[in-house]
């Protein structure tokens, strides 16, 4: 089976103790790593669950009936399941993955708007990663706050950092659209691509 944040999340917390599906995701929300790991359709924590399961690297533990509420399944890790989440944690640290996230991808076709809709939609970008930059600098207090330990903080202190040096270029480009050093106009541009075809 190849890795995957969501798979390496599920074994993870099975390491823990064995749990439910709700359980799972109950922690993956409690414990904040729903920032990390998409977890918005339950639809794909079951199929991560069913493709660790049919690798065998979780197996079925128990499966409890109560009239009140539906059939629980609760899972565990396996011996391969141990081996496994080590070796994709080493993979996931130490050799960076191709990712296509949407926002370079929007980048690449900027010269379809104007300057100034460009300007005033990085601006709102920027104003946003400000508010989530300041939530993150809260959590990390009250956690520090409640002892948690820095290890389990990692992701946090990484996402604080990746949102300061997009602040940084953000408020760059957007002060170079500003004054005028960066812009363009469709005709010049229909014009180069006439160029190179």
């Amino acid at each position: 089976m190849r890795s995957s944040p969501l798979g390496l999340t599920v074994l993870s917390l099975l390491h823990l103790r064995p749990l439910h599906p709700y359980g799972i995701q109950r922690l993956i929300n409690q414990w904040g790593k729903d920032q990390v790991v998409n977890v918005s359709q339950r639809a794909s924590l079951y199929r991560t669950i069913d493709r660790l399961l049919d690798a065998g690297l979780i197996a079925v533990r128990e499966t409890s009936r109560d009239q009140r509420y539906p059939e629980r399944t609760v899972y565990e890790v396996t011996d391969a399941g141990r081996v496994a989440t080590r070796e994709w944690l080493r993979e996931m640290l130490a050799a960076p993955r191709a990712e296509y996230p949407e926002f370079p991808a929007a980048l690449s076709f900027t010269l379809m708007l104007l300057p100034r809709e460009v300007q005033a939609d990085l601006t709102a970008r920027a104003a946003q990663l400000r508010d989530r930059l300041a939530e993150l600098d809260t959590a990390a207090e009250a956690a520090r706050q409640a002892g948690l330990p820095r290890i389990a903080m990692l992701e946090d202190e990484y996402r604080s950092a990746v949102l300061t040096a997009e602040l940084d270029w953000l408020d760059s480009i957007t002060s170079d659209l500003r004054s005028g050093t960066l812009t363009w106009d469709h005709e010049t541009l229909a014009a180069l691509a006439q160029e190179t075809s």
